[in-house]
C-alpha cells in the first residue's frame, strides 16, 4: 500500500513496483507490517486515484478482509488479511474472574454488603467475547481505510438457523415454519461443520451426499445431529445399516463422527449474534453492501476457487470474474495490549505478586518488532521478532532454535506493538 508524502491513501501497487520506488529513493518505509510505503514525490492532487473496495467474510475464530479493485465486473485482489480472534479465551477470562469473586465473596467475607442485580443490559448489547469480534474487525476495516482509498465495502451477511438447526421436534414438525432456504442452509452448515470431506472415509475434492447417521427406516430423524456428509461410495455401503455396524471395524472413526455430531451450534450463534453489530458499525464508515453467503458460494465456484477465508471475501458480492489474486495473505493474530492489573492472583483470587508500574525499559516494551544485530556467540548474526523487556537492559528476541538474550544497544526497533502478532502465508492457489 501507498501513501503520498502528506500520508494520504493513493492506489496500491505491487511489491516490485514497491521495491523499484524505495531503490530509487522515491519512497521509504511507513510501516513495517502490514507493508506501506510513504513516496516523497507526490501527493493525491496529483495523482490518478480509482479507489479500492473491501470485502469481508466474517465467521466465529477467523475473519476474510480482502482489499481488490473492481472494473468492468472484474476483480482483481490488491491484499488479503485473515484476522485470528481471540473470543476463546476473552469468555475464558471472564470465567475465571467470575469465579474468583464468587470465592472471595462466600469466603469469610459475608461482613461485605451484598450487591443487588439491578444493573441492566443497554440495548443492542453484546457479550464481551462477541464484541471482539465486531470491534477488531471495525478497527481492521478503520487501518485499511488510512492506508488505501477505500471506497465501499461488501460484507457477507450469513443467517444460521440456530432453531431449524437444533433438535427441537416440535419445530421439526412445522414444517411451514423453515422457510425456502433450509435445504441450503442445512448442507453448507454441514459442509463447513464437517470441513469438506467425508465422514466415514475423510475423502475431499469429491461430491459430497448428505447421509443419516441413523438410517430413517431404523428410527432416525431429519435433525442436524442425526446428518452428515458422505461421499458416494461410503453413501452406498452404508446404505441403511446403523453406524455402528457399519464402522465395527473403525472404532476410533466411531467415535468421532458421534461426538462430533453432538457438537454444539456455537459458532453459528456467535455468527447469527454478531452479523447485525457488525454491519451497523460498518454503516458508520463506508457505503456498505450486505450479500448472501449463497452468492458468495457461487462466485467462488464459477471462478474455481478454492475454500479459505480471503478467497470468500474476495467472492462476497456481484461481479462477473476474477483476474488476479495476491500470492500471500498476511495472518493477524489478536494478542491484546497486555493488562492492567497490579498484582498476580493465585488459584483462589487472592493476590500474590506485585506488577511493576512501568512497562517501558530503555526504550521498549514487551512486544515491539525489532531487529537485533549480534556481532559474536552462538547467535551471531541479524534476527527480527518480537522482544520481551527486562529491566536490567538485556532483552530476549528469538532465534533459530529458541531465543536469545541482548543488550538493548543491538536492538533497532521496526515497529511499536499494537496488540497483534503478523505471520506470513501463502494463498491456496485456484484449482
Amino acid at each position: 500500500m501507498v501513501l503520498d508524502k502528506c500520508h494520504q491513501p493513493l492506489q496500491p501497487c505491487s511489491p516490485a513496483r514497491a521495491r523499484q520506488l524505495l531503490q530509487r529513493g522515491r519512497a521509504v518505509v511507513h510501516r513495517h507490517t502490514p507493508f506501506v510505503i510513504r513516496l516523497k514525490d507526490r501527493t493525491v492532487v496529483e495523482s490518478d486515484v480509482d479507489g479500492v473496495e473491501v470485502g469481508i467474510d466474517p465467521g466465529s475464530r477467523h475473519t476474510g478482509i480482502s482489499l481488490f479493485t473492481t472494473q468492468a465486473g472484474e476483480r482483481r485482489a490488491r491484499f488479503s488479511v485473515q484476522l485470528d480472534h481471540r473470543g476463546p479465551t476473552i469468555r475464558q477470562r471472564m470465567e475465571q474472574r467470575a469465579s474468583f469473586r464468587r470465592r472471595r465473596r462466600s469466603s469469610n467475607l459475608r461482613y461485605r454488603a451484598p450487591r443487588f442485580h439491578n444493573r441492566c443490559r443497554s440495548e443492542g448489547w453484546v457479550a464481551p467475547s462477541l464484541k471482539h469480534r465486531v470491534v477488531t474487525t471495525a478497527s481492521w476495516v478503520d487501518r485499511l481505510c488510512r492506508w488505501a482509498p477505500v471506497r465501499a465495502s461488501h460484507v457477507e451477511q450469513v443467517v444460521f438457523d440456530t432453531r431449524a438447526l437444533s433438535s427441537d421436534p416440535l419445530f421439526e414438525e412445522n414444517q411451514s415454519q423453515q422457510g425456502t432456504l433450509r435445504g441450503t442452509e442445512v448442507r453448507e452448515y454441514l459442509l463447513a461443520n464437517w470441513n469438506h470431506q467425508c465422514a466415514y472415509c475423510g475423502v475431499q475434492h469429491v461430491p459430497l451426499n448428505i447421509d443419516h447417521i441413523a438410517p430413517k427406516s431404523r428410527g432416525g430423524t431429519d435433525r442436524v445431529s442425526n446428518l452428515t456428509v458422505a461421499c458416494i461410495p461410503c453413501n452406498q455401503a452404508k446404505s441403511n445399516r446403523s453406524v455402528e455396524d457399519f464402522l465395527a471395524s473403525k472404532p476410533k472413526v466411531l467415535a468421532r463422527l458421534l461426538a462430533q455430531a453432538k457438537s454444539p451450534l456455537k459458532d453459528a450463534a456467535a455468527v447469527n449474534s454478531t452479523r447485525q453489530a457488525l454491519r451497523r458499525e460498518l454503516d458508520t464508515r463506508l457505503p456498505t453492501h450486505g450479500d448472501s453467503g449463497g452468492r458468495t458460494k457461487w462466485n467462488r465456484v464459477r471462478n474455481h476457487l478454492p475454500k479459505t477465508h480471503t478467497l470468500d471475501a474476495l467472492s462476497v458480492g456481484k461481479f462477473d470474474t476474477v483476474t488476479e489474486m495476491v500470492s500471500k495473505v498476511l495472518v493477524v493474530g489478536c494478542t491484546g495490549r497486555g493488562t492492567h492489573t497490579r498484582t498476580r492472583s493465585d488459584r483462589y483470587g487472592f493476590p500474590r505478586l506485585r506488577m511493576p508500574r512501568q512497562k517501558a525499559f530503555f526504550g521498549y516494551r514487551t512486544g515491539d518488532l525489532v531487529k537485533a544485530v549480534i556481532p559474536s556467540g552462538k547467535y551471531a548474526g541479524t534476527h527480527t521478532g518480537r522482544v520481551m523487556v527486562r529491566s536490567s537492559g538485556r532483552h530476549r528476541v528469538p532465534a533459530p532454535g529458541g531465543h536469545v538474550d541482548t543488550s538493548h544497544t543491538n536492538l533497532r526497533l521496526l515497529q511499536r506493538a499494537d496488540g497483534y502478532t503478523y505471520t506470513i502465508r501463502k494463498e491456496v492457489c485456484a484449482v
